[in-house]
């Protein structure tokens, strides 16, 4: 699913198996510029990536989902195809262990807030990337 932001917006695809958070995690990020891509599990996850993957740039996934592959997983196959995609990953119950998050990949716990993750996403992403509404 995509939602409408300006034209020449960042592409973000968020990545949960819970509609609600996605829902959240969609509207954040719309509300920071981002116009946003969605799935609910890392195999959709990679599909929008394959066929999107010049546009994002940003993924923002969760850890537990069905499936084979976890959030983790997700973020270290994004950060070693298309290393120019931010990764954020947040969970509720898991904490990443060593060598769990690929390198520049950031984490926050569940819940989260706006505040949260733009903080995040601001870290995460190379400052010429940002939306306009995240510039500082």
């Amino acid at each position: 699913m995509t939602h409408d932001a300006p034209g020449d917006a960042p592409h973000a695809l968020v990545v949960d198996d819970d509609a609600l958070i996605i829902m959240d995690a969609t509207s954040i990020l719309e509300d920071a510029g981002f116009k946003v891509l969605e799935a609910m599990n890392v195999a959709q996850a990679m599909k929008v990536l394959e066929q999107h993957h010049d546009v994002v740039q940003l993924l923002f996934t969760d850890v537990h989902m069905p499936g084979d592959a976890d959030g983790f997983d997700l973020a270290r196959q994004t950060a070693e195809r298309w290393p120019h995609i931010a990764v954020v990953v947040a969970s509720g119950q898991a904490e990443p262990g060593p060598d769990e998050l690929p390198e520049g990949a950031t984490f926050i716990g569940k819940p989260f807030s706006a505040e949260i993750v733009r903080h995040h996403v601001r870290e995460t992403m190379p400052d010429e990337k940002h939306p306009e509404m995240l510039r500082e």
